[in-house]
């Protein structure tokens, strides 16, 4: 399995990113794709899942951000508003992948994507 993400860069504070990552493989039909941020000296953080029709957001993100994906295409996105200096951190989108009885047996990850959004 492969996740390719793209979509970072350099926004001014209030300004919009949205990120991209395509999902090459073995995906599971029980399936959760994401999004998680790591900050310099922090840990890696959920920013937002999907996992069917079901989508979760992390509170500090919850009504800045929007997470989608396109099934066809295996890509989740991440449309982010508002951001703030404090949502600079490296992006990586991930792959879970379950069997029955919502059993997790694979956790991929994506190389990252740079977010830094100046004050």
């Amino acid at each position: 399995v492969q996740l390719q993400a793209s979509g970072g860069g350099l926004v001014q504070a209030g300004g919009s990113l949205r990120l991209s990552c395509v999902v090459s493989g073995n995906i599971f039909r029980d399936n959760s794709m994401g999004w998680y941020r790591q900050a310099p000296g922090k840990r890696r953080e959920l920013v937002a899942f999907i996992r069917d029709v079901t989508t979760a957001y992390a509170y500090s993100l919850k009504g800045r951000c929007t997470i989608s994906r396109d099934s066809a295409k295996n890509t989740v996105y991440l449309q982010m508003n508002s951001l703030k200096p404090e949502d600079t951190a490296v992006y990586y989108c991930n792959l879970k992948n379950f069997v029955e009885h919502g059993q997790l047996v694979n956790d991929y990850w994506g190389q990252g994507t740079q977010v830094t959004v100046s004050s």
